[in-house]
């Protein structure tokens, strides 16, 4: 939930610097300082192929961002529409002290800008990004990503994308991607977008404070983790703080948190492959069915500290271990119930010491009536 501070920053000014001491909602929300006992992201690249990062900001000291690429002209390191440096934020930005609570979820990791979108405008912008962005997961691939992030969505299952994500899964890569926001996709009817439903990709979808997916996300197959989505406390540019996603849930930002503890698990598992650390992220999400996945919020809702530590067997329900043999789930066993009334063992019984009842009764009667018979008659 925002608090008052959040609430007053809601608005963000380019050319203004401003910082907001409260820690974002969402960290708690994923017990963040819990997870971090375990793994920050020391030493795990994560590439952020959008609108570039802005490495001006406060919260990304030299060597939290690499220089990276851009696809469109200028800087990978320069981010004119925002949206790049605030997923970086939620999954990289470092503490400043108290006069910002900002922090990412893997406030150790190291920010990897792949710029495939802003810039010098082209014309159409999602045009423009499903261009860029197969040779954008391609150059993450190349420069050392651990974890690439895809804080965007589709339709179009293009080829060129699909065989990029292909060859990152295959080396040893950790794909994140959005589910899809409702209203911001052309198409706003439930189903697959990409490349999130491509495989071996880890699609998210947004919660809002409550941990629940709304109406706000797509929903359909390429669903398989939840994040928080909403009053996103993050990086704003080269000008400090702001808070974003205020009025709905925005899968961008979930997508990000899910990164983050997908950095968080790279580190603490340096050798486990991409399915690996999906399978532990689902496995242990936060969900009302322990052994049913669905299209709205796929396992649940991410939770890094019980990824990292859980001890997982056959035993765990949930999505199947790679490797693994697919549970079978028996047919329900349906049998005709036989509705004949039972013989009651002891109606023989009852029968008897019914007519004793009965005998004993009409003998106590007649010596009443035989004795008042034998009475004199008075005149």
């Amino acid at each position: 939930m925002a608090t008052p501070a959040m609430a007053q920053a809601r608005d963000c000014t380019e050319g203004q610097t401003r910082f907001i001491a409260d820690s974002p909602p969402a960290l708690s929300r994923l017990a963040a300082s819990r997870a971090w006992t375990m793994s920050t992201g020391r030493g795990v690249v994560v590439a952020v192929v959008d609108s570039g990062v802005a490495a001006a900001n406060a919260h990304f000291p030299k060597g939290s961002v690499l220089p990276g690429k851009s696809f469109v002209g200028g800087r990978a390191t320069t981010d004119e529409t925002g949206h790049g440096t605030a997923i970086a934020g939620v999954i990289a930005a470092r503490d400043i002290g108290e006069k910002s609570g900002v922090v990412g979820l893997a406030k150790g990791a190291t920010i990897l800008p792949v710029k495939i979108t802003g810039g010098a405008p082209t014309g159409d912008e999602e045009q423009q990004r499903s261009a860029n962005l197969a040779k954008g997961i391609s150059y993450a691939v190349s420069a050392g990503a651990d974890v690439i992030n895809l804080s965007l969505s589709t339709t179009s299952n293009r080829p060129d994308v699909r065989a990029a994500v292909a060859s990152a899964v295959k080396a040893g890569i950790v794909v994140v991607a959005s589910g899809g926001n409702r209203d911001q996709s052309a198409e706003a009817k439930d189903g697959p977008r990409y490349p999130a439903a491509n495989p071996g990709v880890v699609g998210v979808t947004a919660a809002d404070a409550r941990d629940v997916v709304t109406q706000s996300s797509i929903h359909g197959p390429q669903v398989d983790l939840a994040a928080p989505g909403d009053d996103i406390l993050t990086t704003f540019r080269a000008w400090g703080d702001c808070v974003f996603s205020q009025e709905a849930q925005s899968s961008s930002y979930a997508t990000a948190y899910v990164s983050a503890a997908a950095a968080l698990m790279r580190e603490r598992y340096r050798s486990a492959s991409p399915a690996e650390i999906a399978y532990r992220l689902e496995a242990t999400a936060s969900r009302g069915s322990r052994t049913v996945r669905d299209d709205v919020s796929g396992w649940g809702v991410v939770q890094p500290y019980e990824a990292m530590t859980a001890v997982l067997d056959e035993t765990v329900a949930g999505p199947v271990a790679p490797g693994a043999t697919p549970r079978v789930t028996p047919p329900p066993q349906v049998s005709a119930i036989d509705l004949t009334p039972a013989r009651d063992p002891r109606a023989g019984d009852r029968t008897t010491v019914l007519w004793l009842l009965l005998g004993t009764g009409a003998s106590v009667l007649a010596l009443a009536m035989a004795r008042m018979l034998r009475q004199p008659q008075r005149s």
